[in-house]
């Protein structure tokens, strides 16, 4: 990107922001909708959440606590464990210039699902993280106290993410007290694995999400299960006055050794690529990522990342949401060109293009059946060539474009934080996939895309205070769909939907929320997946069409003629279908 270029991005922002961003349609206060809540005098920052579907357990993890709850009713706690700083470890982080009071303490960082019997638990520990093992059953620590260096952030403001896989815990951090050296990094007791320390694999990362996508198992080529790992970044390959961010998408292979001789106990699969979500003919540019969602559903024929972007220099409160097909993904880290440094006048570097001999195997590329077929069983056989140039140019020319080229959303007035998608057949059969997106005063929106365009179904104010959704999980069981919000005050346990707040057939069917319907016999609009079996009459219309309203009014008069047989409860019944008292 040209610095002319960027600038004028800048300079359009005031002048396109007020066309943009679908009203919600209806917006709950706090106290109009039932809503759980958990919180506990003297306990903050509850940002860090675990969902145990088969347990039906939310585990979180505050400050110095670890809770388990109810997921069915999280006012019920179930085990409480209080993990503290010692005062020796106290003083000493106060003498490094760390305040006592707040950055002193234990923030639990990384909860994480090692097996059935134990968490894999994590905490910053006054600038000195520390691991455990949390046994599910006494719902005590084990006392391992393992250095959780790499594994977990020293200063609770920093950014991190992790994932277990197979009992392997990654993550994305920092790895010392100053926060100057970012990593990413598998914890095996077998073939531990990190990041070179440079700047061309991280630079000033601000991690946000990271998560496994398996392998097809009917697969015929061998492929390896992936983890990708979402973080903005600064710029090495735009020049730029300041420091330009840019959203990235990187990705590591789940049996990576490292290498023999070069890259050892370093990734040899490590491949970064920048994510595009930009409205072109705006020339509007979201450049820094705040959350991810990847969408895994046996109704997709492949994964969909969902990410929610801000740009840079948000003066005017602009977010946005893009979907990226894992195809695209793949298509730019196993086919797309890579970019390479190059040195110009006074030692400068320049990224640019590489356009010579690409070595074999694919530098970056998992070991699949391909190259077992030339003899390289794993990444310890590759050879110094193609691990010598993957060092070197982690990161690729090509960029990873959105679906449709644009967003799925951009909406003025508000920032995003926080994003989780479920996929919802309605009752026509059309599948929707419907966003549920936290921000950070503390509400949440739910929208679907659909023929017309994006529709903002509603705005739901979880946080009676406005404090920013940390976190954000998606409870899909069937027959029982929960959302949960983490924030530095409490936990909030939500419905997916609340239809019953609608009290006429028109309103509900204008909500045009795939989860609701109106049930005309018994004049009420109800959760369709709270429901036996769904039936044929209930009325639901995903493009805002309420007509079938009054048709099923006129049905019912027509065949029993009721509205003349003087049961008035019975006639009030059926006329609240049009929104009309009986007479």
């Amino acid at each position: 990107m040209a610095l002319s270029a960027f600038y004028a991005v800048w300079g359009l922002l005031l002048e396109v922001a007020i066309a943009f961003g679908p009203v919600p349609r209806i917006t709950w206060e706090h106290k109009e909708v039932q809503l759980i809540h958990f919180n506990e005098s003297k306990v903050s920052n509850y940002s860090t959440l675990l969902l145990s579907e088969d347990k039906n357990i939310l585990y979180v993890g505050a400050r110095e606590v670890i809770f388990a709850l109810n997921a069915v009713n999280i006012a019920e706690k179930q085990h409480e464990l209080h993990w503290k700083v010692t005062e020796d470890k106290r003083t000493k982080c106060a003498v490094k210039g760390k305040s006592e009071q707040t950055e002193c303490r234990n923030y639990v960082r990384v909860l994480q699902q090692l097996n059935d019997t134990f968490l894999y638990v994590c905490g910053t520990n006054a600038f000195q993280p520390t691991c455990d093992y949390l046994n599910l059953i006494s719902f005590e620590l084990g006392g391992k106290n393992e250095d959780g260096k790499g594994r977990c952030p020293f200063d609770p403001a920093q950014s991190y993410t992790s994932v277990m896989v197979d009992e392997e815990l990654y993550s994305g951090t920092s790895y010392n007290f100053l926060g100057s050296e970012p990593i990413i990094s598998r914890h095996s007791h077998q073939s531990p694995l990190r990041t070179e320390y440079a700047i061309p694999w991280l630079n000033e990362p601000n991690f946000v999400f990271a998560d496994v996508i398996r392998a097809d198992p009917n697969s015929t080529d061998g492929e390896d299960d992936k983890i990708y790992f979402f973080f903005t970044e600064v710029s090495v390959e735009y020049e730029f006055v300041g420091k330009l961010m840019i959203p990235r998408i990187a990705r590591v292979c789940k049996r990576d050794q490292g290498g023999l001789r070069t890259l050892q106990k370093k990734w040899t699969s490590f491949l970064k690529a920048r994510l595009i979500c930009t409205i072109p003919d705006k020339n509007l540019i979201f450049n820094v990522i705040n959350d991810v969602f990847i969408l895994k559903s046996p109704t997709l024929k492949e994964p969909v990342i969902y990410g929610v972007f801000t740009p840079q220099l948000n003066n005017v409160g602009l977010s946005a949401v893009c979907a990226y097909n894992l195809s695209t993904v793949e298509e730019v880290f196993s086919k797309g060109k890579y970019m390479q440094s190059a040195t110009v006048e006074q030692s400068h570097t320049k990224w640019v293009r590489y356009n010579g001999e690409i070595p074999n195997p694919r530098p970056g590329a998992c070991i699949n059946n391909e190259a077992r077929a030339s003899n390289y069983m794993s990444s310890l056989n590759l050879p110094d060539k193609t691990l010598q140039f993957v060092k070197d140019h982690p990161l690729m020319d090509d960029s990873v474009t959105p679906m449709g080229d644009r967003p799925r959303l951009v909406k003025r007035d508000v920032k995003y934080t926080q994003i989780v998608v479920d996929r919802v057949r309605a009752l026509n059969g059309t599948i929707y996939d419907v966003m549920f997106i936290g921000t950070d005063q503390g509400a949440l929106h739910k929208a679907i895309s659909y023929e017309n365009g994006m529709h903002i179904i509603e705005e739901t104010q979880l946080f009676p205070n406005f404090e920013p959704v940390q976190t954000l999980l998606l409870s899909s069981k069937t027959g029982r769909r929960y959302l949960f919000a983490g924030s530095n005050s409490g936990v909030v346990q939500s419905p997916v939907a609340f239809c019953d707040k609608y009290t006429t057939c028109v309103d509900c069917v204008l909500a045009r929320d795939p989860y609701c319907a109106w049930k005309p016999l018994e004049a009420s609009c109800i959760d369709i997946f709270k429901e036996g079996e769904m039936e044929r009459n209930w009325i639901q219309n995903i493009g805002g069409d309420a007509s079938s309203c009054s048709a099923f009014l006129t049905w019912m008069a027509k065949e029993g003629n009721y509205l003349k047989t003087g049961n008035k409860l019975h006639c009030n019944r059926i006329r609240k279908t049009l929104s009309t008292a009986c007479t």
